[in-house]
């Protein structure tokens, strides 16, 4: 499924250890850039970060099936990644954020996956800052 280039990125994720925990205050700073087009908004539609609606809403993104926010209008990869059983936990997160449409077409085995997130956070350790913001603003699982 995945190629050599994903199995090197979660090999370097998985040895990484708490030399490479995220921090959360960082993350929260670099949360900025994802607020162009991700809100925080609870299931009593109560926002906890406000932000845009060209993605999806992150509350509940720990543990959650891909693809599967209600009214949120996915594409046909990001549905067939949650279908096939693709939960967000961090190295998946880590390894997507990169590059959503690469991440897809590994974890699919599809050349013709396409993501719709078009941002890039390429580096490592900020991808696992922003993780360990959202544990702590968002509830595991999803609505």
């Amino acid at each position: 499924m995945y190629n050599l280039y994903a199995i090197f990125v979660l090999g370097f994720v998985g040895l990484a250890g708490p030399a490479f925990a995220g921090d959360v205050a960082r993350g929260k700073a670099l949360f900025k850039d994802c607020r162009a087009c991700h809100s925080i908004i609870d299931e009593t539609e109560t926002p906890v970060v406000r932000g845009g609606r060209t993605g999806p809403n992150l509350y509940g993104v720990i543990g959650r099936h891909a693809g599967s926010v209600p009214g949120f209008h996915y594409s046909t990869s990001m549905i067939a990644a949650g279908k096939s059983g693709l939960r967000w936990n961090e190295e998946d997160f880590v390894v997507y954020v990169r590059d959503a449409t690469a991440y897809l077409r590994n974890y699919l085995d599809d050349a013709n996956a396409r993501g719709k997130m078009a941002y890039q956070l390429r580096d490592v350790q900020k991808a696992r800052d922003v993780w360990a913001y959202l544990q702590t603003v968002t509830r595991p699982g999803g609505f």
